[in-house]
Formats: structure tokens, sequence, C-alpha cells
């Protein structure tokens, strides 16, 4: 019986990638079907399967990349972060809203997510974040859930399962654990994988079968949707699959040269699916042909049914010549089938009632005095002079020019000639990382640098702060104002992507609004805001305890956004495959 390589190897016919009207699609009854099934049945993948109505943390599959695993590999303690859907529809919230209450959905799907990393195992950013916590609760929802990732070094919670295959020329190994109604598995070669695991790994609810909702995260899971159109469906796999491309950071693409195609092991006739062209001024390195290169990301777009962003302001903006990256024209070309979704928190995790890391715990009942409590505490641990009456601002993040850290330094030398003080933690392009330590220098007893990360001081910091800068380029989400909000501390950000979203502007005459954003994002507009926020928390005393309030009583959980993804599930089975 030949293994899923062969199935690989078979010839496919040229793609079709087509907008389809809203109909039902029957069930492809093919003759090749049941054998292409027998083709991969020898083949195990790696995968993690959530049971039906559990709720509990996270699934796993994984293959050792060596190259990759400093790059991806952040392990232990390190926070999970979700999604929350905000803003959805009246009328979509008050159809569901007694499925809200039964926290069930209407109707269950089998769900496979394909990612890079997944917390806690492997994480470096909101991706990591959201994989460990969008699956539990599309779980705990009714759905039967798998999350499909790479292997970057052993952890010690899987055992050998002793099965191996050869895919695209490669053995792959998994292995298992179960621990609270999760089966955790491990595997390599990501996309092809992913798209074997459905078919072969027999759980406790057996096989998920080929009528699978992929979740395929950002360019190293994007070619998933191309082998689902070129490889499967072809020999009557996957008919009833749909695949979405969730869309974390269109900044990054997966980009290489146009040799490296023939290692996919695609028809040659799905080539224009990934050829990607670069303009004059954008070109470097030594690509040949005029800037040609394979482009994953471009070949998710193009072929994936539909398309998630992680907030509706991201959607928007990556649809634009200013957030596209080169894709703006596509995305726009299939604007029907895209939307956009909010990232959450991690209730358990940043729960400042509950919170181990923080000096003193608190709730929105009683924060004045805890987060008193805990101000006094980080100024005593910082080295910082002990003035509760003194506003603290905060900084956490990535130094690099997406996140604004230089904006930070910019206004410093105004910021602190305010009688404020500032706390920066952070690390990343280390002329940022300079002039943190620059800052900490010339305003000893005023500013602190911490260059590195820790997570039980970004919990401090978080719990203690009166103030949060977030003036980040672009954001696709962002997690770090959902954080502080949580934790009574204010958000001043730039007026972007999920900051535009999560981030209400304060208007005292209506009562209303999280925080304070700036636009454009330049160092003056940035200083004016902060003049604004200083000015309200020292003059306007109760306004900013009603700021504060209103943080902390905000939706940030998983289950709102859990269901606006099930309605991008529904519209994606109503259409028929959108490549094939």
């Amino acid at each position: 019986m030949a293994n899923a390589a062969a199935l690989l190897q078979q010839p496919a016919t040229s793609p079709s990638c087509k907008s389809s009207g809203s109909r039902r699609v029957k069930r492809l009854a093919a003759p090749h079907a049941e054998r292409a099934v027998a083709r991969l049945s020898n083949t195990e993948t790696v995968a993690i399967s959530f049971r039906r109505g559990n709720s509990l943390s996270k699934g796993f599959c994984a293959a050792a990349h060596p190259s990759t695993i400093e790059e991806h590999t952040k392990l232990g303690d390190a926070a999970r972060a979700q999604s929350i859907n905000r803003d959805t529809s009246d009328d979509f919230l008050q159809e569901e809203t007694e499925h809200k209450r039964s926290h069930k959905a209407k109707t269950a799907f089998n769900i496979v997510f394909v990612t890079s990393e997944v917390a806690p195992w492997s994480k470096t950013g909101g991706l990591g974040d959201v994989c460990g916590s969008l699956p539990p609760a599309l779980a705990a929802r009714g759905h039967r859930v798998m999350v499909v990732a790479p292997q970057y070094q052993q952890y010690p919670e899987p055992s050998s399962t002793g099965v191996s295959a050869d895919i695209l020329g490669t053995t792959v190994g998994f292995s298992h654990y179960s621990s609270k109604g999760v089966d955790w598995f491990r595997f390599a070669l990501l996309n092809v994988a992913a798209l074997e695991a459905p078919l072969v790994l027999k759980l406790d609810e057996g096989l998920f079968g080929d009528d699978c909702i992929f979740i395929a995260n950002d360019w190293h899971g994007a070619l998933v949707p191309v082998y689902l159109a070129a490889k499967y469906r072809p020999h009557g796999v996957y008919h009833q699959a749909r695949s979405i491309l969730a869309v974390h950071n269109l900044r990054h693409q997966g980009v290489y040269p146009p040799g490296t195609f023939s290692m996919l092991q695609l028809p040659k006739e799905w080539y224009n699916a990934l050829e990607w062209q670069y303009p004059p001024h954008q070109r470097q390195g030594s690509y040949e042909e005029e800037g040609r290169c394979v482009n994953t990301m471009k070949a998710g777009i193009s072929c994936a049914d539909r398309v998630v962003t992680v907030s509706p302001g991201y959607a928007w903006e990556i649809q634009t010549p200013e957030g596209g990256w080169g894709m703006e024209g596509m995305l726009t070309s299939r604007s029907y089938a895209l939307n956009g979704v909010l990232n959450g928190v991690d209730l358990v995790e940043w729960d400042p009632d509950n919170d181990p890391h923080i000096y003193q715990n608190f709730n929105e009942s009683n924060f004045a005095e805890g987060k008193k409590v805990n101000k006094a505490g980080l100024q005593k641990e910082m080295g910082l002079p002990e003035r509760p009456e003194v506003p603290i601002i905060g900084f956490i993040g990535r130094l690099d020019y997406q996140k604004g850290a230089d904006l930070v330094l910019g206004a410093a030398h105004w910021l602190l000639n305010q009688d404020v003080q500032i706390i920066c933690l952070g690390t990343g392009d280390k002329h940022l990382e300079a002039g943190m330590r620059w800052l900490e220098s010339a305003y000893p007893d005023k500013a602190r640098g911490w260059v590195g990360f820790n997570v039980p001081m970004s919990h401090k910091i978080t719990a203690a702060c009166d103030l949060l800068l977030m003036p980040s380029r672009f954001e696709p989400c962002g997690l770090n104002q959902l954080y502080a909000m949580r934790y009574g501390t204010v958000p001043v950000a730039h007026a972007t992507g999920g900051l535009r979203d999560t981030v209400l502007p304060f208007n005292p005459w209506e009562v209303t609004g999280t925080g304070w954003t700036f636009s454009p994002c330049t160092v003056d507009a940035f200083t004016a805001t902060l003049g604004q926020a200083l000015d309200t928390y020292r003059n306007h005393t109760d306004s900013f305890r009603d700021l504060q309030s209103r943080g902390m009583v905000r939706d940030s959980s998983w289950d709102k956004a859990a269901q606006e993804y099930e309605q991008i599930f529904e519209w994606a089975k109503v259409d028929a495959p959108y490549c094939q």
C-alpha cells in the first residue's frame, strides 16, 4: 500500500480558483476517495485533540527544525493570550444570545489549527498565544479541535508512539500525551502532516475524517490551502473540507527563491499560485528573474476559502497600500471573504485578583487601594523614589520600529519633565536597547530601562502603572493594552489596527472610553495625547478612576471570539471550495 508521499507524487489537475455562489456542497462519493484514504492510512501525523465540551488548555503536535529552535522556543511560564471578538453586528449578537448563554455552538465542526508555534511549548509572540487559547475555547463550545505544530526540541510530556512515516522524503516520528481530556501528538513537515492528521489519527472519538475546517496560521501554514486543492481534492479527498487563512502579521510572508518550488513536490502548473514579483524599489538580495520569488503567504491568500485577521481594523488596513505589504490588491479582490476577529486575554493567567506575580491582588471593587500597594512595591524594587502621587508610565514590548520604541525615547525628555516615572521592559534592536540604558542613566530618579524580558516583572509593571504606552506604527491586534485594562492601567496608543478597535478614546462629556489614542504616529501627536492623559490623572481623578473601572470590566474573554469564528466556519461551508 502506498504511503502519503506516493499520493503527493501523483499528477493533479490544473488549479482552478474562482469565486463560488452561495450554495450547499454535496459530498462527493468519488471512486478514488476510498482508495486515497487507504493510501494515507499508513501515516500518522502529530496533533492534539480537544474533546467536545472540554475547556481545558492546549493541544500540540511537533517536529524538529533545528535551524529555528532558538528563534521559536520560549518555554515555561510565558503567558498565553487569547483572542476576543469585539464589534459584531447587533443582529448577529441578538441571533446568538441563547447560544452564548449556553456556551454551545449551533453547529459542531471538526477544526484543525495549523501553526508554527503554540504556547506554552513554543512561542515568539501573539501567534503562540492565540493557538494555545482559541482551540480550547472552541472545544468548550462543542467543537472537536486539533492543533498541529512543529516540535523544535524535546519536551517532557509526550512519549513516542513508535510510529513513523515518510512524508515528502522525510521520516516523521510521532509522540503522544494525554492530560485532562486532551490528546497531544507531535510531528514534522507542518502543512502536509496537518492534512494527514484528520485522516489517520484515531483519537478517543475516532478519525476526524475529511470533513474539516483547516485554520492555517500565517505564512508557516499558508500552503495548506494549496496542497488541499492540488493534491487531495483531485483524488476525491477533502471535498467537504474548507481552509481559512489566519493572518496575524502580513509583514512576514515566507519568501524564498523560485528554485525552492520543486522542493514542495507540487505539480508544475501550480507555480503561478506561489510566484510573486516585487517592484524594483522593494527588491532585496539576489533573487533571480528580476525580483521573482516564491511567496507562501500570497499562495494562501489566493487559494484559501476565507481569510481572517486578528482584528477588524487590521482587516481594513491590509487592503490599503500603507498596510498591505504588496498584498493589498489581492486582499481587496477577496474582501467579501475577509473578516477580523479580535484577540483577547487568558482570564486565568491575567487575573489581578489571583495573580501570583504582583505585590497585592485586587479587583474592580478595590483596585484603587490595590494599585497603590503595587505602585509602592514596584518603586521599591526598581529603586525609584516611593512617591504615591507621581504617575508611573510603563512600556512593555519588543524594541523595534513596529512597536514605536523610538517614539518613547523621542518623547522621554518632555515626558520626564512632567514629574512622572517611567519603566520600560523589552529587548530587540541594539540601538534601542542602548537608548533604554541611556534613559535610565540620564534620569536615575525617574526612569528604569530593563533590557530583556521577564514574565513576573511584566505582570508587576502592568499592575502598578497608571498609564501604559502602545505607540505601535502598526499593530494587527495587540495584547498588552488588553492586559493593562484588565489591571486598571489606562493605555495610550496609536490609533491603528487592533489598538483602534480596543482602546476607545476617552470622552469626558459622554463618560465613555477606555484610554487615549493619537494619530499621526509622531512624537508631537504622542506627547500632546500624553499631556491630556496626565491632566486627567492629576486634575480629574474621578474621570480617571472611571476610565480604569471601564477597562477592568471590559469583556476580554475568548467565548465571544469563538462565536465569531463559528459564523466564519458556517460561511465557509455554505460556499463551494474556492480552489479546486
